[in-house]
């Protein structure tokens, strides 16, 4: 399916690896131009890279920190310049430590919520009257399952990532009669750095080797999983440029699941 993607202007936030990076590739194969952001110019280069390879009409990298307000003004003003604007945008960053609900410490609160409501919210308002203008525009956000089944051990992300999905689903009534649509892409468990590391930290106080505990880990996610597996980054990113392209015109305002079915509820 050609999704006319070709030459659409795309800043993706993180998009150097993980789930970021997936769609990212996936905007690269259908010919997008693309600009990624994250904290080192290195892996930019070489993300930037590999996306011209893949087949983007043109990539560069960014560096910017999600935890700076101001970063977040500078990086997309550094996108119109590079793209001439931005089409689509990717709201997408690291996610919180694990904890439980009573664990949950007002500094970390404060903390994680520039990084997961504040700053995505203040990149988007920086765009938005553009897309708006033009009369076309795709915002997608790099949600989680939590959002709509908390997850326990996740409550951080949990509370947090409630408040951005409100605001997307209040937003995009507004900005649905210009062409603009708003949507959240929520994976399930997906094998990304993220997974290797949480692996890595059970291996640690388990004393095995993060093999033995990454195969742990797996397993015990895909007893949750009626597909029986967790998913793999190529198998989320091609969701998000279906979501990016006019094909998806009519769809905003939704949570789009990628899980291998974990979520039972039928809402």
């Amino acid at each position: 399916m050609n999704l006319g993607l070709r030459n659409r202007r795309a800043l993706v936030m993180g998009g150097t690896k993980g789930l970021g990076r997936s769609i990212a590739d996936a905007l690269a194969e259908e010919g997008a131009v693309l600009t990624i952001s994250g904290r080192d110019q290195g892996r930019l280069d070489e993300a930037a890279a590999a996306l011209a390879a893949l087949g983007a009409s043109g990539a560069s990298g960014i560096v910017a920190d999600v935890a700076s307000g101001e970063a977040m003004d500078r990086l997309a003003d550094a996108a119109v310049a590079a793209m001439g604007g931005v089409d689509i945008l990717v709201l997408n960053h690291g996610g919180p430590p694990q904890c439980i609900a009573s664990e949950m410490t007002e500094a970390d609160l404060v903390k994680w919520f520039q990084h997961i409501v504040v700053s995505p919210i203040r990149i988007a308002n920086r765009l938005l009257p553009a897309m708006r203008e033009r009369g076309w525009g795709r915002i997608i956000v790099v949600g989680s399952t939590g959002m709509q089944q908390p997850i326990p051990n996740l409550a951080l992300s949990n509370t947090l990532r409630a408040s951005i999905w409100a605001w997307l689903k209040t937003l995009s009534a507004e900005v649905a009669p210009d062409g603009v649509t708003m949507n959240v892409l929520a994976p399930g468990t997906i094998l990304t750095d993220r997974t290797r590391d949480s692996a890595a930290a059970l291996a640690r106080r388990k004393n095995i080797s993060q093999e033995e505990a990454l195969a742990e880990r797996l397993a015990e996610a895909a007893k949750q999983i009626p597909a029986g597996r967790v998913g793999m980054p190529e198998e989320y990113g091609p969701m998000g440029a279906f979501l990016a392209s006019d094909r998806a015109g009519y769809i905003t305002g939704s949570m789009i699941r990628v899980d291998g079915g974990r979520i039972r509820g039928m809402v």
